[in-house]
């Protein structure tokens, strides 16, 4: 029997899928901004603060970067409530993906402040900067620099990894896309078009996050010598 793709009852229910890809971006930009702000805030802890403090920084990132995020999803959605802190659908998943890339984004940081050399750190002193001011302007920003490719992609990875919430009936565009499949028995139409929208998200974050480290770190990063390269030729 001859397959024959049949897209309209997946477009005539489009508005539920395009809520889905609506709630996926906010998901993803607030975790974004707030995973990053976590990471940079654990990454002062750990470069200034004292040893112990820096102990439980690790423990965090290794428990985070080594258990799957799905069951950090439910410990949060199902294991708060048993604490008495109850969350919606929606901020469990919020809080769950910005532990979950905090965790990641600390340690992408660790090995650009490990990339600062001492003697810059010298210099910094040697100006009368505090140590806070040192961290800040010596050492986060050529930190954050070198590797926002490596926290770029982890940024969209994360967007990726949003589809996993709907184990939670988070309405994004994996369980929008559910809904629309399991009225219109249309699966591979479905998840086809679900795709698409995934793609085209993960590529304009991709070109957002560019942006913005090209305009962010014109001297220091990747992309700037990638610009200059090509400009050249």
């Amino acid at each position: 029997m001859k397959f024959q793709f049949q897209f309209e009852p997946v477009f005539a229910q489009l508005g539920i899928i395009l809520q889905g890809a609506l709630l996926t971006i906010e998901l993803s930009a607030g975790a974004i901004v707030l995973g990053f702000v976590v990471a940079v805030l654990l990454s002062a802890v750990r470069a200034m603060g004292p040893r112990w403090a820096g102990w439980l920084v690790d423990a965090y990132v290794e428990l985070l970067r080594n258990t799957p995020f799905v069951v950090q999803l439910f410990m949060v959605f199902f294991g708060l409530p048993e604490l008495g802190i109850r969350l919606s659908a929606t901020q469990a998943a919020l809080l769950a993906m910005t532990l979950n890339l905090s965790a990641y984004a600390t340690e992408i940081i660790r090995a650009g402040v490990e990339s600062i050399h001492h003697s810059q750190l010298e210099a910094g002193y040697s100006l009368a900067l505090t140590s806070r001011q040192v961290f800040q302007h010596v050492v986060l920003v050529p930190a954050v620099a070198k590797v926002w490719p490596a926290l770029s992609s982890q940024f969209v990875l994360m967007m990726l990894a949003s589809s996993i919430t709907s184990f939670i009936s988070v309405q994004e565009i994996s369980g929008a896309a559910a809904v629309i499949e399991s009225r219109s028995f249309r699966s591979i139409e479905t998840y086809l078009v679900a795709t698409a929208i995934y793609l085209g998200l993960a590529l304009a974050l991709k070109l957002i996050l560019f942006t913005i480290g090209r305009f962010a770190f014109p001297r220091v990063s990747g992309l700037a010598r990638v610009q200059t390269k090509g400009e050249a030729a």
